[in-house]
């Protein structure tokens, strides 16, 4: 892990396009602004978990729900006889 010592109003660039500038410090408390284009996402570690988490159960709830689909239409479906004898 890189460590950069900052003052407040000045930045780090990540990339040609990022610039994270540190807003102002209170206690232990850092404020910073993130400037990026807007095809890059940013968010809180716990809100990019939360959302990570959302995108698997949606997702493990898709697999389900296809498969319950599958079940449904073998149910629905009767096999085709075999034209082996």
């Amino acid at each position: 892990m890189l460590v950069l010592t900052r003052k407040v109003n000045e930045s780090i660039m990540i990339g040609d396009g990022i610039e994270v500038v540190v807003v102002s410090v209170h206690g232990e408390q850092v404020k910073i602004g993130i400037k990026a284009p807007r095809e890059v996402t940013v968010h809180r570690r716990e809100v990019y978990e939360a959302i990570q988490k959302e995108n698997i159960e949606a997702a493990r709830q898709k697999v389900d729900s296809l498969a319950k689909a599958a079940q449904l239409f073998k149910k629905e479906i009767p096999p085709k006889p075999s034209g082996n004898k």
